[in-house]
């Protein structure tokens, strides 16, 4: 059985298993060679040969438990028509968001507008460096993607808090986004996903209304991804209490970010918890990074672990210390 899934499946972690989010990414100097000869973002993302070699590099590299595949959370409001460019030093930018023309699209086009995912997915079930490792496939929680989709642009670039005025409009995309998440969901474990992770990246936006935003919708997906028999980790980003959370949308696992204290969670949590380190950890020293390593190792020697950072790796991460870390984690006892 694969690594996460032995975790999920045993409630347990004898050897700890290890992948970092945004591994396959622009901290890895074969990434930044690649993304040179290839500026649109995009484009990228729906080349189904390169994203296959890129989901790779960090697993040849380092050889971790897991590849996520090479793609992002907003193929999915691409998929359903609306305008999605990535701009150098800020982030994404979304077009115009036309309800209308949104609730036109069939389920067909979305497929075929994203199908190259799912030939990356279906690339790697094949790949024989990929022998006894998961395969993450993933989709963005309907919370973020509504932010995403109405701000349009990063809400760590500005937000617009007259979004939530249009009441008409926010139902009509969180409804419009349950159909075509599960689809994305769908179509990742048909081609060969074994994991799937729900990333809410801006739940810690929301100090009130979780229920109608981040509850309810996630619950959704969550029981979606279970009645394909494949484990669903959830990892709403700074929300207000992990353990609400994990009580009421019930994943197979829990990630959790660097800001949340991990030994409030020990005994209050009793599925299988992932991640935790801050990534500016490894932008110190090797010695700190052994620190705070077994710090996370020993706070869940007895509790089912999967050994992740608490957020997306770093660009200006030193690849020596990738590799110090795999070690540190490889070795403990």
């Amino acid at each position: 059985m694969t690594p996460i899934r032995k975790v999920i499946k045993e409630n347990k972690s004898n050897n700890i298993p290890i992948w970092i989010m945004r591994q396959a990414g622009r901290y890895l100097p074969e990434f930044r060679e690649i993304r040179k000869k290839n500026p649109d973002f995009i484009k990228l993302c729906l080349d189904s040969t390169i994203s296959t070699e890129i989901t790779l590099q960090p697993i040849r590299r380092y050889g971790f438990d897991a590849a996520i595949i090479f793609s992002d959370i907003l193929m999915i409001p691409y998929g359903m028509g609306q305008k999605v460019e990535f701009k150098k030093d800020f982030g994404p930018q979304l077009g115009a968001l036309n309800i209308n023309d949104i609730l036109k699209i069939n389920e067909e086009t979305f497929v075929k507008k994203l199908s190259p995912i799912y030939e990356l997915i279906k690339n790697l079930k094949n790949n024989k460096d990929l022998n006894n490792r998961d395969i993450i496939g993933f989709v963005g929680a309907p919370w973020t993607l509504l932010v995403y989709m109405i701000n349009k642009i990063s809400p760590k670039n500005g937000l617009n808090n007259l979004f939530f005025k249009d009441e008409d409009l926010i139902e009509k995309i969180l409804i419009v986004l349950d159909k075509f998440i599960k689809l994305h969901i769908k179509n990742q474990i048909k081609a060969g996903a074994t994991v799937i992770q729900i990333f809410d990246s801006w739940a810690g936006l929301l100090s009130k209304d979780l229920e109608r935003f981040i509850y309810k919708p996630t619950i959704s997906l969550v029981e979606y991804v279970k009645s394909l028999n494949v484990p669903v980790v959830c990892f709403p980003r700074q929300i207000i209490n992990y353990v609400d959370f994990c009580n009421v949308v019930n994943p197979d696992m829990i990630s959790i970010d660097y800001n949340i204290n991990p030994k409030y969670l020990l005994n209050k949590i009793n599925i299988p918890i992932q991640g935790g380190l801050d990534p500016k950890v490894l932008l110190t020293n090797k010695e700190n990074l052994k620190k705070e390593t077994i710090k996370y190792l020993e706070l869940f020697k007895n509790h089912p672990y999967v050994f992740n950072l608490g957020h997306g790796i770093l660009p200006e991460t030193n690849t020596d210390m990738v590799e110090e870390l795999v070690n540190i984690v490889r070795s403990y006892k």
